[in-house]
């Protein structure tokens, strides 16, 4: 049997690239794995040759060192590949199907499956509902950026693409359906965007990047993206955006009436999370800062989106609250303005269909939109740095060199 390759994290500021075991329709013990999964029986799974797979965000909060992710744990979770092995039980993914994977794990079977919450599924994490590839207290389901990984639930959760050609044509768009363009696209519908809407961004990365875009392709009227990073701004700017620079402007609200004329929008998304930053020159950490800076700025009846991620286990953070998630939100105010707020992991499912049509019929433009760039697996150590700088890339690893 071949081998295989993986990105893994080693400590914090430190991912390598090693060898590692060639999967099977099993979840074998491993860094990260839960006790409770080990030895957990897979043939409704299948085994992918990995095609694409990105670096995202969320891996920079584990490789920072914000997370309690162990050493050796393979990274991953924005998973696109050919199906080469399927297990026993699966009946209708078959060998050589191109297929987008959800990031979240979902078995359908269980209530909130059923009720299309795919991202709280009761029966792939024994500590609480929800999992994700290669992601820390997710389970430990192995990550993806690999050369080969293994998917369970494929029946249930695999997306095929109609036509290989076709698909791999725009390959660099249909990678961003397993995670980034159904959050970003989750955080827009989240927030009520509508024709006609003028909607905030909070974070120009690439899932408020890809919150732009979606609120663009929703109908909004004017969509303004916030960062303190000028080259991400530039980025938002590319495809139509207003921007604000808030490490020159702290002042969000007198921002957004220069360019609207009102200081505030109809909507608002959180593209952020809890290693938000203070706005202002000599800013320092503040993870509270995005979430009261949006109901500052919305207006009252709208609603939040907040797709940024928030954790319960922070040992990096900058007080004891907050190294549990506890944050100083102004509360009140949002209960004031009678707003709305959906947070938590996006059920990819729900959306990442349609948008793939839209990516095929040209309507969705998401690998420009993000700055989609390819790069090795073995360049993904480099990689990591380089978005931690604050790169304005998206990167995607290519492990067998078949992106075009």
């Amino acid at each position: 049997m071949t081998g295989n390759r993986a990105v893994v994290y080693n400590k914090p500021g430190s991912v390598e690239i090693r060898d590692t075991a060639y999967p099977d329709l099993i979840l074998r013990d491993g860094p990260g794995v839960n006790p409770l999964n080990v030895g957990r029986k897979c043939e409704h799974g299948v085994i992918l040759k990995v095609v694409t797979t990105n670096i995202c965000g969320s891996d920079q909060h584990m490789v920072r060192g914000r997370t309690t992710a162990p050493s050796g744990l393979i990274l991953g979770h924005e998973i696109t590949g050919e199906v080469i092995e399927v297990g026993r039980d699966v009946e209708f993914i078959q060998k050589g199907d191109l297929v987008s994977v959800p990031f979240n794990i979902a078995c359908g079977r269980c209530r909130n499956c059923k009720e299309r919450h795919t991202n709280v599924c009761l029966n792939v994490n024994p500590d609480r509902p929800g999992s994700a590839y290669g992601y820390v207290d997710m389970g430990g389901w192995v990550g993806g950026q690999s050369e080969y990984v293994m998917v369970p639930y494929a029946d249930f959760q695999l997306l095929k693409f109609p036509d290989k050609a076709q698909a791999m044509e725009k390959i660099l768009d249909l990678t961003m359906l397993s995670d980034i363009f159904p959050t970003g696209y989750h955080g827009a519908v989240s927030a009520g965007v509508r024709s006609g809407s003028t909607v905030y961004v909070a974070g120009a990365g690439p899932v408020g990047l890809a919150a732009a875009h979606s609120a663009q392709l929703l109908g909004a009227a004017v969509v303004i993206v916030g960062d303190l990073n000028a080259e991400r701004l530039a980025q938002a700017k590319s495809f139509g955006c207003e921007t604000v620079n808030l490490r020159e402007h702290a002042n969000l609200a007198e921002q957004i009436e220069q360019i609207l004329g009102t200081p505030e929008v109809d909507c608002a998304i959180d593209c952020v999370g809890f290693e938000a930053h203070g706005h202002g020159k000599g800013h320092g950490e503040a993870p509270a800062t995005v979430l009261n800076s949006i109901m500052e700025v919305t207006r009252a009846g709208g609603s939040l989106g907040i797709p940024g991620l928030y954790v319960t286990g922070d040992p990096g953070a900058v007080d004891e609250d907050s190294k549990i998630g506890t944050l100083k939100i102004r509360f009140g105010l949002g209960w004031a303005k009678s707003h709305t707020f959906v947070t938590g992991q996006t059920p990819v499912m729900k959306y990442h269909r349609d948008l793939m049509m839209a990516i095929l019929s040209g309507r969705a433009q998401i690998a420009k939109a993000v700055n989609a760039t390819k790069i090795s697996l073995e360049e993904a150590p480099n990689a990591y740095q380089e978005f931690d700088r604050g790169v304005s890339r998206k990167f995607v690893i290519d492990p067998h060199g078949l992106v075009r």
